[in-house]
């Protein structure tokens, strides 16, 4: 089976940078693909994508070096499952809050006996090769992701789940969670108590960022699993700049 280069990077200790893909478009995907990131999120959740769009993505980023991921439109099995079998190499699942919805999530995308992922690797093997089925739960990325006050408190439940590796912090949505609680100045004291508790339980921690500056004391703290905005978000922001710059300028 062909290596999950992104998956043995983070076993190995190091800090790896993922993108985001929230175009459904196979050309912006394939220029992702060549920018030099680890691996690449299509995002199921806030993308544009259908699946069948995901899955032509997919194909784009396999003509790459990058790994090709997802982030799941929910905690759904079926849905799960109909992305690994197209070509994807790692899961991040939204909105877990407590160790039986990360079983649910694990359980998905693993084959008897660690979980009930149901065998019909049909594009997969094209890309990972024909001992997939073998070999797939080893090399599959899963890391669920924290976005309540309700996750943090019950993380020691979450990353003690066996199948799990990491865990991927939503970073805007935990700070929404956390407002909304009335406990908007704890975001510093939950980051740090999710990286402690991913030390004790051998996790690797996640994070999403919305800066070079906060990817990078993200990472200073411990995050090694980083995405970094999305492909919307900087065609946007380079677009805007451009604009104003020529109309500084004329």
């Amino acid at each position: 089976m062909r290596k999950n280069t992104l998956k043995n990077k983070l076993l190995a200790g190091k800090t790896v940078y993922c993108g985001w893909l929230h175009i459904a478009n196979t050309w912006t995907a394939e220029i992702m693909g060549n920018s030099g990131w680890d691996g690449l999120s299509i995002d199921m959740q806030h993308g544009l994508h259908s699946i069948e769009t995901a899955i032509q993505m997919m194909q784009a980023i396999s003509s790459t070096e990058t790994i090709p991921i997802f982030r799941s439109n929910w905690n759904e099995p079926g849905h799960i499952m109909r992305l690994l079998d197209g070509g994807a190499y790692g899961v991040i699942c939204p909105m877990i809050n407590n160790k039986a919805e990360c079983e649910k999530f694990v359980g998905a995308t693993k084959y008897p006996p660690l979980g009930y992922r149901s065998l019909g690797p049909t594009r997969i093997i094209d890309y990972a090769g024909e001992d997939y089925a073998a070999n797939a739960n080893d090399e599959l990325l899963t890391l669920a992701m924290i976005e309540t006050l309700e996750a943090v408190e019950n993380i020691e439940g979450i990353l003690s789940v066996a199948s799990l590796d990491g865990i991927f912090i939503g970073s805007g949505d935990l700070m929404l969670s956390l407002e909304a609680a009335g406990k908007g100045m704890l975001f510093s004291q939950c980051i740090n108590r999710i990286i402690a508790s991913c030390e004790t339980h051998g996790k690797i921690p996640g994070i999403w960022c919305n800066s070079h500056d906060m990817a990078k004391e993200m990472r200073s703290k411990g995050f090694r699993f980083i995405a970094v905005l999305s492909d919307s978000m900087l065609l946007r922001a380079h677009t805007q700049q451009l604009v104003r710059t020529l109309r500084n300028n004329s």
